[in-house]
């Protein structure tokens, strides 16, 4: 039990940066996104799905973005197929199983915790063997936006089945 507890803190320890108040911070989360070298094609499909009024909005909101290269790793053809106009739905869900409507700091994660998502699905964020979102490796934390926080993952993760 105290190892799992140095675990856990440990590790929110060594991904937590300092946390400045999203107010002082002029960009939205989409505008965020869009500034930063790695999500192109998060913002592309953002856009397909037309979330970005929804996440230009007040939030809070939490997004576990994938990066490029994590959209780049799904089997070919997938992304193609998601940002087809008729497939806007299913692009919808699973960008939503990204974000939490919440903003939660990278300090403000331990253990293993169930979190609600936008869609209305549960997620889970673990800490142990590192932090992950879904399974997805959490590589860089704490980047505030406006009206929330974005927190980086490896891999783009998909809603259950039964959603």
């Amino acid at each position: 039990m105290f190892r799992r507890t140095l675990l856990s803190m440990t590790a929110a320890a060594a991904i937590a940066a300092p946390a400045a108040y999203a107010g002082e911070h002029s960009m939205n989360i989409v505008e965020t996104a869009q500034n930063t070298e790695g999500f192109s094609t998060l913002v592309a499909a953002i856009e397909a799905a037309g979330l970005a009024e929804t996440l230009s909005g007040e939030g809070p909101f939490t997004v576990f973005a994938p990066t490029d290269e994590a959209f780049a790793a799904l089997p070919e053809g997938t992304l193609d197929e998601l940002l087809m106009e008729e497939n806007q739905e299913q692009l919808a869900a699973i960008l939503t199983y990204h974000v939490l409507p919440q903003a939660v700091m990278a300090g403000d994660i331990s253990g293993d915790m169930e979190v609600e998502t936008v869609n209305g699905a549960e997620a889970s964020v673990s800490t142990g063997g590192g932090v992950t979102y879904e399974g997805a490796n959490v590589v860089d934390t704490d980047i505030e936006a406006s009206n929330g926080v974005i927190h980086v993952i490896d891999s783009v993760v998909l809603p259950p089945e039964d959603m």
